[in-house]
């Protein structure tokens, strides 16, 4: 695994994709630190002031820091990201893992959910579902999360399929390895490759999909500060501040083109299939 990442890393686009997300990381996390202003703070002396060296982003219609703001703004945006792919992996796990493993009726009962569920437009399943629900970071990330997980659950499904008629499998129960034993031991282990690579990039549709509700107002509630609502308060004045539209734009790019470049390199690293296309 370490020869396989290290060879992943190798790769110049995925290289720049972990840079990226590196930087974009770091930002967030060093955000109180970086940030020169409070990301709160109302100047009614500073509104709409155009990028300077007090501003480097400028400012906005209440006079608040853009730079400030779009580094607390990673914050959640980020936070978002990868607490819901983390819910969507763990039910696409269970639920895969319980669908390829066991097969029959319990399969089918899966893989029918699955359809459901993919037979409905997500965005508009977590619109329909955050519009009963109080707007909020928590909301928005549970929410995502239990729309998110179906692909990682036929990816997991499909993997313990092809592996449990492998010879170590055959061997282990043989042996008398129980249930809990070979899914955990033997095929949750060996099918990591697909969940890897399905979680880094989903963390960029996460993001965008944080993005899109903030943009809507059904995501983070002013004043606490999302790439999104940044967005949304940059529409009002994109005649002529439009500082306010392009800086969170360009971050949301740049962070979901990051993830997008790590999530193949990842991909053409840990599968031996298109490794050896590519060579």
């Amino acid at each position: 695994m370490r020869a396989m990442l290290i060879k992943s890393l190798s790769n110049p686009l995925a290289m720049l994709g972990f840079i990226i997300i590196a930087a974009v990381l770091l930002f967030a996390l060093f955000a109180p630190v970086l940030a020169p202003f409070d990301p709160d703070a109302i100047d009614v002396k500073s509104i709409l002031l155009s990028p300077s060296p007090q501003h480097w982003m400028g400012t906005d219609g209440l006079g608040r820091d853009v730079f400030s703001r779009m580094l607390f703004g990673a914050r959640i945006s980020l936070l978002v990201g990868i607490v819901a792919v983390g819910i969507a992996t763990i039910i696409g796990i269970v639920l895969g893992a319980i669908s390829g493993y066991y097969r029959g009726w319990v399969d089918v009962l899966i893989m029918r959910l699955v359809d459901v569920m993919l037979s409905i437009p997500t965005f508009f399943l977590i619109l329909a579902v955050i519009a009963f629900l109080t707007p909020s970071i928590w909301n928005i990330m549970i929410v995502i999360g239990l729309t998110s997980w179906m692909g990682v659950t036929r990816l997991v499904r499909a993997e313990f399929m092809s592996l449990h008629g492998r010879e170590f499998v055959l061997a282990s129960q043989a042996l008398g390895a129980r249930d809990g034993r070979l899914i955990f031991k033997h095929l949750l282990p060996n099918s990591l490759t697909p969940i890897i690579v399905s979680s880094v990039l989903g963390v960029a549709s996460a993001v965008l999909i944080e993005s899109g509700l903030s943009f809507l107002g059904l995501g983070v509630q002013a004043p606490q500060a999302s790439w999104g609502n940044i967005l949304t308060d940059g529409k009002e004045y994109i005649e002529f501040a439009w500082w306010l539209s392009l800086f969170p734009g360009l971050a949301i790019l740049i962070t979901v083109l990051g993830y997008n470049l790590l999530g193949e390199g990842l991909r053409d690293a840990l599968d031996p299939r298109t490794a050896n296309k590519s060579s």
